[in-house]
């Protein structure tokens, strides 16, 4: 029993010092890591955080070259939507000039032909009905039918019919009474051609119209674009504004042919 007392009171001691001295040892090591635990990592940390300014730098630039490019090509698409729609009102004004001839000489026309149908009512001259005659008024018909389609009065088919004496053109006919026909036969062919021409006025207004309106909008849309790229463009790297110049001086060539 007394040597179980010595035993006890003699290892606890020395248990106690070495567990005394390995919590020191842990204290000593916990403390440590904890001074240079953040020391070790720090540069690994700022390397990360450069790494990704970096990153959100280039990002940036890569909208910002992104957005200027935009402006540039839409400000060019506006350029040519202006041109084009500069072509189309110019076009229109021609349709209508057209148009508006054609109206005149339709007009002029008609009321010829009504003065000749009037005429025509009233008892034609009595004429010797011999053959020299009819050879005359033959000459007479194909000379005015021949002129009237060479100043693009009488069409090509109506000149066949006059010069084939078809589809009422009668060279032994009085001369007053083939007129009047070859009079209606001009207003027929002119009230056509206005009306082509009039339907050919109106297909060009519309298309200046829908010119004029894609050109306001692309234009509006080529001011706000241009505004953005106002505000990043000192984001852009110079590579890529310098690349991007040789490309705006293509597109403006092609939109100047």
């Amino acid at each position: 029993m007394q040597t179980v007392l010595e035993l006890f009171y003699v290892g606890v001691p020395r248990a106690a010092a070495i567990w005394s001295i390995l919590l020191c040892l842990a204290l000593f090591a916990i403390t440590g890591l904890q001074l240079v635990g953040p020391r070790g990592p720090r540069r690994p940390s700022v390397r990360t955080r450069l790494r990704a300014a970096r990153i959100r730098r280039e990002r940036r630039a890569t909208a910002a070259a992104e957005v200027v490019r935009f402006a540039d090509e839409v400000g060019v698409a506006a350029d040519r939507a202006d041109t084009t729609a500069r072509r189309r009102h110019e076009a229109w004004l021609t349709a209508q000039e057209a148009a508006e001839r054609a109206w005149s000489a339709f007009e002029s026309a008609d009321q010829t032909a009504s003065r000749m149908a009037a005429a025509a009512l009233l008892p034609a001259p009595t004429t010797p009905q011999t053959p020299t005659e009819y050879a005359e008024r033959e000459q007479w018909l194909h000379r005015a039918a021949m002129s009237a389609c060479a100043h693009n009065e009488l069409s090509v088919l109506d000149l066949n019919d006059a010069l084939a004496h078809r589809n009422g053109w009668d060279p032994r006919r009085h001369p007053v009474e083939q007129e009047a026909v070859l009079r209606r036969a001009i207003r027929d062919t002119l009230r056509a051609a206005e009306r082509h021409a009039a339907r050919e006025e109106r297909l060009a207004w519309e298309a200046a119209e829908s010119s004029a309106a894609a050109a306001r909008s692309l234009r509006a849309e080529a001011i706000a674009a241009a505004e953005r790229a106002r505000g990043v463009r000192h984001l852009v790297r110079p590579d890529a504004t310098a690349g991007a110049a040789p490309r705006r001086h293509r597109l403006r060539t092609a939109v100047a042919r």
